[in-house]
């Protein structure tokens, strides 16, 4: 259970295919391939409708849960995440190609140690750099190249305006992995899009400002205004 205020949720924590718990053996890891994957997931486990809330690439995704199974979704949070695949950072970008991708995973003594120098500058929580050096050990090649290229060539766009239940994208300013102002789209985009930009936040505003990040989370779940 997640305790937020007066309000408690019963949160999923969902590992998409190729990374953390989830199977490796697939032969595409694309962002399509992950939005079946939560419907899937929310049959499996009986839960018809509920509010999906997702950081980068799980943002991008759970707006696509929005456009293709507006019906499993109650609401949708995304937290930093890319809704034009062109804003990711160049290095990004390019580990988005086999012959960098394979260089990287060759190479997974330096690429972790890059990670761990550069782990200060895209998230001041000090348990970041293990984080996030978990997070890497427990990836693999393909679904790293293929989930990157996918995302890299993804534009929602021109599908926003199908998303018809409220939604919400927090932003930090200082973010240097997706642009910080990819608000911007969804503002335009989604009717009832509400943002929160947090100006002194990377790309993970949950660790960079946690006690804001989840006083905004816990008010935009609980509003129970009607839609206009």
């Amino acid at each position: 259970m997640a305790y937020l205020g007066h309000y408690y949720y019963r949160t999923y924590a969902l590992d998409f295919w190729g990374f953390g718990e989830s199977g490796k053996k697939r032969d595409t890891y694309a962002v399509q391939d992950f939005v079946s994957l939560v419907n899937q997931f929310m049959e499996s486990l009986g839960i018809v409708r509920a509010p999906l809330v997702g950081h980068s690439m799980g943002g991008t995704v759970s707006l696509s849960v929005a456009i293709r199974y507006p019906e499993r979704v109650s609401k949708v949070v995304v937290v930093g995440s890319p809704i034009v695949g062109s804003s990711l950072a160049w290095p990004l970008k390019l580990a988005g190609y086999r012959g960098i991708a394979f260089l990287l995973f060759n190479m997974m003594g330096a690429f972790r140690l890059a990670m761990r120098v550069a782990s200060p500058f895209i998230c001041r929580d000090p348990r970041f750099p293990e984080m996030m050096d978990r997070d890497i050990s427990r990836t693999t090649l393909e679904s790293f190249l293929l989930s990157i290229a996918s995302l890299r060539r993804t534009d929602l766009r021109p599908m926003l305006d199908e998303i018809k239940m409220p939604a919400m994208g927090i932003y930090g300013d200082r973010d240097n992995i997706v642009h910080p102002r990819q608000w911007e789209p969804m503002l335009a985009g989604i009717p009832q899009a509400r943002i929160q930009r947090f100006n002194s936040a990377g790309h993970f505003p949950m660790l960079d400002t946690p006690d804001d990040f989840m006083q905004v989370l816990k008010d935009f779940l609980s509003d129970e205004k009607p839609a206009l």
